[in-house]
């Protein structure tokens, strides 16, 4: 098995990945998707209200896919701090469990790698509101495909 990059002490990787998944990810920004917290294995990402992520006008509720999205992209970036800046992660699995209707205000959603492999990261999230973050919205799983590229030299 090959060891995981240690990202931990590169704090210009971190700020890489930050800014790749709030700025240079065009969905993302259109979205409003944010890092608010980026470490080896961990990565806290937060999606402001906004009218147009409503998706049932009559409860009023966040649509299911912008809390998909958000769990999609939060463990994605778990995963890529554990591979480093010339790995590259792809979706092949995502399990997203609705426990309730979010509400008309900024979600939070950490995500945590729990394996790491040569081919294949597991990642899990919860999805919350960051003023009741014991309060679930939603979890997921999710399991990417990991490359890793060599290092030029």
């Amino acid at each position: 098995m090959t060891r995981p990059v240690s990202t931990e002490n590169d704090p210009k990787f971190l700020e890489l990945v930050h800014l790749l998944m709030s700025e240079r990810i065009p969905f993302n920004k259109h979205l409003g998707i944010h890092a608010t917290e980026l470490r080896e294995g961990f990565a806290r990402l937060e999606l402001p209200f906004r009218p147009e992520l409503i998706g049932d006008p009559i409860r009023p509720a966040l649509h299911g896919g912008v809390i998909s999205t958000l769990i999609d992209t939060a463990a994605g970036a778990a995963a890529i701090t554990m591979i480093g800046a010339r790995g590259t992660v792809s979706t092949i699995d995502l399990r997203v469990d609705y426990l309730q209707p979010g509400q008309m205000k900024t979600l939070a959603c950490e995500a945590t790698v729990t394996r790491m492999g040569n081919r294949v990261a597991s990642v899990d999230a919860r999805v919350f509101h960051p003023d009741a973050p014991g309060h679930l919205i939603a979890t997921g799983k999710a399991v990417y495909s990991v490359r890793r590229l060599k290092e030029r030299g």
